[in-house]
């Protein structure tokens, strides 16, 4: 399944990957909601999911994690524009079982397919070699004393949402996503949400392309 708010991006891989017989694109959706739904209602059609983080709504990173809970046996592999080392780490050890920068090339696109089809892990060289500077000992990213609900807030406060629809959206009160809220002024160290936007933007976690 490939999972991307891109119209032309979802039809362009299945049309690459149409040209692979070992390969079926079985289903396209634009969220991780949809992701989720198909999941739940097509349980066992899935080996192979191809990820975006930047989309609408909850997003790849929540996605991810609540698909690799519920449906382990399905190899998610992030197709991302962002390679720095935090957001690869993060999304990494929220079970994606990939990561391939939306830069490479098909021929490396279908051998991660392969490799995570198989139970491995495929992770660009690119991206790579950024998981290996950000694990260099130094100043601790930002982006890692997040958790991974303060992450979840942080995406969807930088797409405009105000706070009634991230508490619909989480199922959490508008006094919790509040309380997030300043949990994350502070640790980011910003005052405004234009600020943090600007922060979700510089690591990759938004782009303009997702910005209501």
């Amino acid at each position: 399944m490939i999972v991307d708010d891109h119209d032309l991006v979802r039809h362009g891989l299945t049309s690459l990957l149409a040209c692979h017989d070992d390969i079926e694109v079985v289903a396209e959706v634009n969220s991780g909601e949809q992701a989720i739904d198909y999941c739940r209602k097509n349980d066992g059609a899935l080996d192979i999911i191809m990820m975006d983080i930047n989309m609408p709504g909850m997003g790849g990173l929540e996605a991810t994690r609540r698909i690799h809970k519920s449906w382990k046996h399905i190899g998610i592999i992030i197709v991302s524009v962002h390679a720095d080392g935090s957001l690869p780490k993060r999304l990494l050890t929220g079970g994606a079982r990939g990561y391939l920068s939306k830069g490479n090339k098909v021929d490396e696109m279908v051998t991660a397919i392969h490799d995570v089809y198989r139970g491995g892990c495929y992770i660009a060289k690119d991206i790579a070699q950024q998981l290996a500077l950000s694990a260099l000992p130094g100043e601790k990213s930002q982006l890692d004393t997040l958790s991974p609900r303060e992450l979840q807030v942080l995406m969807m406060i930088a797409q405009g949402k105000r706070n009634c629809t991230i508490s619909d959206t989480l199922n959490l009160s508008p006094k919790t996503i509040s309380t997030y809220r300043a949990r994350l002024h502070e640790k980011l160290e910003v005052d405004s949400d234009i600020e943090m936007m600007h922060f979700a933007i510089k690591h990759g976690l938004l782009d303009g392309s997702t910005l209501e």
